[in-house]
This record gives C-alpha cells, sequence and structure tokens, in this order.
C-alpha cells in the first residue's frame, strides 16, 4: 500500500484494502478477547474471594458471549479460500415426481432467499420456470454479500424432502428431491477465455413475470458451452443485450468453479452431486412425517426444527460443513 502506483490499479488496490480490513478485524478481535478473558479472570477472582454469587453469574454470562465471538472468528478463519470472498450464484432444479418436487425446490429457493435476508445480503431473480401446477421446475438466484460463496459453497447436491403431500388427497407421505447447484460470482480481475465458437445462443420469450414488454419479445437468452456442455440462462432483464451479458457472467462462473474444484479434488463429487437427482445422493434430508428432523448426511449435524430451517436458520449446517474437513 506505501508503493507509489498502489492506487492506479483501483481493482487490486480495492482487493488488497478488503484484505487488510480482515486481518485487521481478526487480530483486533483476537486482541480484544484476550483483554477480555483477563478481565474476567480478575472479576471472577474477586467475585470467589468475596462470595459474590450474581458477580460470578455476570462473569458466566459474559463468558458465554465471549465464545459466541471467538466462534465467529473462527469461521471466518475458515472463510480463506481463493473463491470464498465472491458472490454467488445458485441453481435450483427440481427433480422427478412433478409438482412434489417443483414444489419442494420453491421451498428451498424460499429457504436460502430468507437465509439471504436475515444476512442483510442482496438477491436478484435471474432465471425461473414455473412448475405446472405449483413451484418451480428450475431457477438461479444471485445472492451478493461478504463472503457468500465460502458460506453456501457446500450446499450443492441433492436435498430430500419427506411429507405428507398437501397435493395428495389421500393424505399419503411422500419423498421429494430437488438439486442445489453453487458456484461464485466471477472477480473482475479473474481472466476467463471464452471463444465465441464454442458458444451456442438462443433466445426466446420469458414466461416470468415482467409486463407486456417480456412477454412479446425474444429477450430471454439462453447459452450453451459446447466444450464443457455447461448451460446458462437468463431472462430477469428486458433487454436481450443484457440478459446475454448476465448469462456470460453465469457462464464465467460455471467455468471457473468448475476449475476450483479441480484444484480441489472435488471435481467427481461435484459431477455425481448433479447426475440423478434421486435415492442414494443427497446431502441433506429434511423430514416432517412420520417425525421431524432436518440431517446432514456429511456432517451428522441435526436439528429436530425443520420449520426453522427452511425459514432460513442453516447457519448450524453451514458452520458445520465448514468445520468438516475433506
Amino acid at each position: 500500500m506505501l508503493d507509489v502506483n498502489f492506487w492506479q490499479d483501483k481493482t487490486s488496490s480495492k482487493k488488497i484494502i478488503k484484505e487488510k480490513k480482515l486481518y485487521e478485524d481478526l487480530i483486533n478481535s483476537y486482541e480484544g478477547s484476550i483483554n477480555k478473558v483477563n478481565d474476567l479472570e480478575g472479576l471472577n477472582d474477586l467475585a470467589i474471594e468475596e462470595n459474590d454469587i450474581n458477580v460470578q453469574k455476570e462473569v458466566f454470562e459474559n463468558i458465554k458471549k465471549l465464545r459466541s465471538s471467538v466462534k465467529k472468528n473462527e469461521i471466518r478463519c475458515f472463510l480463506s479460500n481463493e473463491a470464498d470472498e465472491l458472490d454467488c450464484y445458485i441453481e435450483i432444479h427440481a427433480g422427478a415426481g412433478g409438482t412434489e418436487s417443483q414444489d419442494w425446490a420453491d421451498m428451498l429457493r424460499r429457504m436460502y432467499l430468507k437465509w439471504s435476508d436475515s444476512k442483510k445480503f442482496k438477491s436478484n431473480l435471474i432465471s425461473e420456470h414455473k412448475g405446472d401446477e405449483a413451484g418451480i421446475k428450475s431457477s438461479t438466484i444471485k445472492i451478493e454479500g461478504d463472503y457468500v460463496f465460502g458460506w453456501l459453497k457446500k450446499e450443492s447436491g441433492i436435498h430430500r424432502l419427506v411429507r405428507i403431500s398437501p397435493f395428495d388427497s389421500g393424505a399419503r407421505r411422500h419423498t421429494s428431491f430437488a438439486s442445489i447447484w453453487v458456484y461464485p460470482v466471477v472477480d473482475e480481475n479473474i481472466n476467463i477465455e471464452i471463444l465465441d465458437k464454442d458458444l451456442r445462443i438462443d433466445t426466446y420469450r420469458s414466461s416470468g413475470a415482467g409486463g407486456q414488454h417480456v412477454n412479446t419479445t425474444d429477450s430471454a437468452v439462453r447459452i450453451t458451452h459446447m466444450p464443457s456442455k455447461i448451460v446458462v440462462q437468463c431472462q430477469n432483464e428486458r433487454s436481450q443485450h443484457k440478459n446475454k451479458e448476465t448469462c456470460l457472467n453465469m457462464l464465467k462462473a460455471r467455468l471457473y468453479d468448475f476449475e476450483i474444484k479441480k484444484k480441489e479434488k472435488e471435481s467427481q463429487n461435484a459431477e455425481l452431486s448433479k447426475s440423478e437427482i434421486g435415492w442414494g445422493h443427497q446431502i441433506r434430508s429434511y423430514v416432517l412425517q412420520p417425525y421431524r428432523l432436518v440431517k446432514d448426511n456429511r456432517t451428522n449435524f441435526e436439528s429436530t426444527s425443520p420449520d426453522k430451517v427452511l425459514d432460513g436458520e442453516i447457519d448450524d449446517f453451514l458452520e458445520q460443513s465448514l468445520y468438516q474437513t475433506k
């Protein structure tokens, strides 16, 4: 930062300043925690000496708060990979099962949007294909905020729901599947080469909300990257040009994500998570009947409050995924 040319490259300087602030916050928090521990230790010794139960209780409550603060910093240390600080796209696809799975896909989208709102992050709907009767067949959302990809990167995979179907007149129990695919929004300073000859670009009419313009023009764009078979689409913008630009950004993100996972030797697992949206592949099960339980099959972490989880309270699951070593 002391270099005379530091401010010439705004992108690079912005990134360095962000990293500097992260490290400063971690160091300051660590030093603050050490000072707090010493203060509480002295106060506790004095309370024991004077047999002051009220002060001892106060010390205990402060220790619990301190542990929570230390835990937050510990988690931030896990978010240190190259792409962790980036925003992310979340693709949601309903599995086989028609309306049941399409409704489940919509429930998952709502869960991630509620989580995003609770963090004060910004979210945008990129594309959507509605179900025939209810829910969605597929959807892509973009979430912007501090370390969003780092938080959500382990959510990719098959999510399974067991419940009494609201669409079954016989009130029978159904099992539904939907896949989640999370990948980072490529930073401006990351160069991903895409050749025009490798792309197939299709346009079509948007099916979602957007007014008369969207319904009467072929503004939606779908791009297929032929070498990798990756397909991206966008329909949320009113102009075909902007939708194409968003698609290209998403394609860069997908290709970048693929390279990251290859470096981390996770590409095989990633392909498995994209394969069959059904039995034997789920990373997490959400059971509403005959008992109530959400269980992550990778970490074995459980919650007996599925309603809270589906309302976006997924931090405990995200934290356990970060702690898990590969």
